[in-house]
């Protein structure tokens, strides 16, 4: 278990967390833990500070940081209200802001729930994409392929050597079914990229040159005490050329959501602006 405060047991802080005293009336009585100066924090605040999913061992351990943070904070705060001067601890300015731009904030999103249903076309996607074709250059190699994982003493490994190298779609399916049932992972990435990176990491020794051996690799076999591993590759693209449009798809498709959700809410704006004027709810002087 974690450690604890040195000034309280886990034995008081079990009992403040099982039980919580009450006076002659039922009324829960609140009574001090810890005093820093004038400021108290109380048992009563303590265990509603716990949450009741968890366990009695992490309910230890929380209530003990939250005493730790509890006299830490306290501490600085007594300290930044002797050491500041009373213009810098004028916060007031601060919090109403805060105070606006959180409601500014509220409001938007709500009414981006409540009259805002954005809908991204296949044309659009594939219009940003042309028009911006120079932001989407891969910064490392992606491939289409195949990738297994099989112990070794896994039955009749020959046919996943010529499964793995087969373009025939029968071959592929038979190569699932088998995986299915004997390989540690195997992974037909045939409808979509991965970085070449993804995979090499799960490799026993990492790939080196790895734009080098892409061009000049179809295929990829090694083993290890363990496993034998196999890496067939259909198609590939390099660093520096652009990316497949499915591969940036979903990126595409952030951005435009984004994009348009920003223009939502200018305009949101500009017609509570207009609306105002029309009901003469703004003055100039």
């Amino acid at each position: 278990m974690k450690r604890y405060s040195k000034g309280i047991s886990v034995i008081v802080i079990l009992a403040i967390l099982t039980f919580v005293g009450c006076n002659g009336n039922g009324e829960k009585v609140d009574e001090p833990l810890v005093k820093i100066n004038e400021k108290v924090l109380t048992k009563g605040k303590l265990s509603d500070a716990v949450p009741n999913s968890l366990s009695k061992d992490d309910s230890v351990i929380f209530a003990q940081d939250y005493i730790n943070r509890w006299i830490r904070s306290e501490l600085l705060l007594g300290k930044a209200e002797l050491n500041l001067t009373p213009e810098e601890k004028d916060v007031a300015a601060l919090m109403e802001e805060y105070r606006r731009s959180l409601l500014i904030h509220q409001y938007q999103q709500k009414m981006l729930e409540q009259k805002y249903s954005p809908l991204i076309t296949g044309s659009e996607i594939r219009k940003y994409y042309t028009e911006m074709e120079d932001n989407f250059m891969l910064s490392e190699p992606i491939i289409k392929g195949i990738f297994v994982i099989v112990p070794k003493s896994a039955p009749n490994i020959g046919d996943i050597k010529n499964w793995y190298r087969s373009d025939n779609s029968e071959d592929i399916v038979k190569l699932e079914a088998y995986c299915f049932q004997n390989a540690k992972k195997y992974e037909v990435f045939l409808d979509h990229w991965l970085t070449f990176d993804e995979i090499n990491k799960r490799l026993p020794e990492s790939i080196n040159r790895t734009e080098r051996f892409i061009k000049n690799n179809t295929y990829h076999h090694t083993t290890d005490s363990l496993y034998q591993y196999f890496l067939s590759i259909k198609e590939f693209k390099l660093s520096n050329e652009v990316a497949p449009l499915e591969f940036v798809e979903s990126k595409i498709k952030a951005i435009l959501l984004n994009k348009k959700r920003l223009e939502f809410i200018k305009q949101l704006e500009s017609d509570l602006y207009e609306e105002a004027l029309k009901n003469k709810n703004i003055t100039f002087y």
